[in-house]
C-alpha cells in the first residue's frame, strides 16, 4: 500500500499529516511514501527534508491522490478534494463527519473508507484526540484572556486581576483533557476558575492536582448560574463515537451572560455546544451574539502547527503502519482501529455519525464479518 501525505487546504490550516521522521520510519518498514510539494512548509518541514527521508514528492494534489492508496492528513477533505477521492482510497484523518452531510454523501457515493482520528479508542480513552485536546485547552484560556482586552471588544478585565482588584471568573465545561488544560492554564494566569462536569472522578482529579480550582457537578441550573457570573466560558465537552455535540447553552442562557464576556467553543468541530455556535477561522476568529464574543475556530491547534504536528504524528504514526500493512482488515486486528472506522467502502458504520448526517447505518460486522 502506498502512503500519501497531501498539503492541507482548509482555511488557515498549516499542520501536516506526517513529519520527515515519520516518513523515514515508514520507508524503513518497506512502504513507498508520497508527499505533496510544500505539504510541510507551514509546520517548518521542507520538501528537501522529506526527500532525504525517502519520500517521493508529488507536484499536485491530483498526482498525490492518483498515486497513493492510504491518505494520511490532518483535517477532513475540502470540496476541491472531493473529486480526487475514489473507492481505492483509505482516509486517515480528523473527519468529524456528523455535522458534514455533504462530505458524508461524497464518501458514500465514491465508496471511500475512513478511519477517524477522533474515534480511535483505547479503554475508553481517545489517544489521537488527546494531544490536540491538550493544545486546544491551553489555547482556550489564552485566547479567552486576549479577547477580554477592550481593544478586542471585551470587558476590559485582566485575567489575573491586580492588587486590590479581583481576577476574571473562568468557567470550564467538561473535565477531559481539553478542560483540564484550560483550567490549568487559566489558573496559572491567576483567574478564578470553576470546572463543571457530569461525573465526579475527573473533578476529584482536578481538585487533587490544580490548587485553587473549584469544581461542581453539571446541571442546567448550575450551568446557568455560572454563565451569569463568568467572564470567560470554555466549552470542552468530549463527544465519543463521532456524535454531534449537545446544545448545552441556549440562546436564553446566552442573554444572561455579561456583555463583552468571551465564549470559546472547543467542540465546534462536532457542531458546537451553544445554539449560537458556528465555525470560524484563525483569520476571522470571532463574532458577537447577544453581546458575547464567540471564538469558534474549528482547527484551533493549527495556530501552532509545529508543536501540533509533532504531537499529533507522535500518536498517529504507529496506526498508519497498521493500516498500511493490513488495510481495512486492521479494524479486525486492532479494537482501537475498529472504533476508528467511520466509513467502510462507502457505508457509514458508526451509528452516531449516521444519525448526525441522516444516513443509513450499516453495522460493521455485516461488512467485515
Amino acid at each position: 500500500m502506498i502512503i500519501g501525505v497531501p498539503r492541507e487546504i482548509k482555511s488557515d490550516e498549516f499542520r501536516v499529516g506526517a513529519t520527515p521522521e515519520n516518513v523515514a520510519s515508514w520507508v524503513a518498514a518497506g512502504f513507498e511514501v508520497h508527499v505533496e510539494q510544500a505539504a510541510g512548509e507551514g509546520s517548518g518541514f521542507s520538501d528537501a527534508a522529506y526527500e532525504t527521508a525517502g519520500a517521493r514528492m508529488q507536484p499536485t494534489p491530483e498526482a498525490l491522490y492518483g498515486a497513493a492508496t492510504l491518505i494520511v492528513k490532518v483535517k477532513e477533505p475540502q470540496p476541491p478534494e472531493y473529486p480526487l477521492l475514489n473507492t481505492s482510497h483509505i482516509l486517515f484523518c480528523y473527519i468529524h463527519l456528523a455535522p458534514l452531510k455533504a462530505l458524508a454523501e461524497v464518501l458514500m457515493r465514491q465508496k471511500v473508507t475512513v478511519f477517524a482520528y477522533e474515534t480511535v479508542s483505547v479503554d475508553g480513552e481517545l489517544p489521537l484526540l488527546k494531544p490536540m485536546s491538550e493544545i486546544a485547552g491551553k489555547m482556550a484560556a489564552l485566547v479567552g484572556a486576549h479577547h477580554l482586552n477592550r481593544y478586542q471588544g471585551g470587558e476590559g478585565i485582566l485575567v489575573g486581576g491586580a492588587a486590590g482588584v479581583l481576577p476574571a471568573k473562568v468557567l470550564v465545561i467538561g473535565a477531559g483533557s481539553a478542560g483540564y488544560h484550560a483550567a490549568k492554564c487559566a489558573a496559572g494566569m491567576g483567574a478564578d476558575v470553576t470546572v463543571l462536569n457530569r461525573t465526579t472522578p475527573k473533578l476529584l482529579f482536578i481538585e487533587d492536582t490544580l490548587e485553587g480550582v473549584k469544581t461542581a457537578l453539571f446541571s442546567p441550573e448550575a450551568l446557568q448560574e455560572q454563565l451569569r457570573q463568568s467572564d470567560i466560558v470554555v466549552s470542552s465537552v468530549l463527544i465519543h463515537g463521532g456524535a454531534k455535540a449537545p446544545k448545552l447553552i441556549t440562546r436564553g442562557m446566552l442573554k444572561t451572560m455579561k456583555p463583552g464576556s468571551v465564549f470559546v467553543d472547543i467542540a465546534i468541530d462536532q457542531g458546537g455546544t451553544a445554539e449560537s455556535s458556528r465555525p470560524t477561522t484563525h483569520s476571522e476568529p470571532t463574532y458577537v451574539e447577544e453581546g458575547v464574543i464567540h471564538y469558534c475556530v474549528a482547527n484551533m491547534p493549527g495556530a501552532y502547527p509545529r508543536t501540533s504536528t509533532v504531537a499529533l504524528t507522535n500518536a498517529t504514526a504507529p496506526y498508519v503502519l497498521e493500516i498500511a500493512r493490513s488495510g481495512i482488515a486492521a479494524a479486525k486486528q486492532n479494537p482501537a482501529l475498529r472504533e476508528g472506522l467511520n466509513v467502510c467502502r462507502g457505508a457509514i458504520v458508526k451509528e452516531a455519525v449516521a444519525e448526525g448526517v441522516g444516513a443509513a447505518y450499516t453495522p460493521l460486522e455485516t461488512i467485515l464479518g
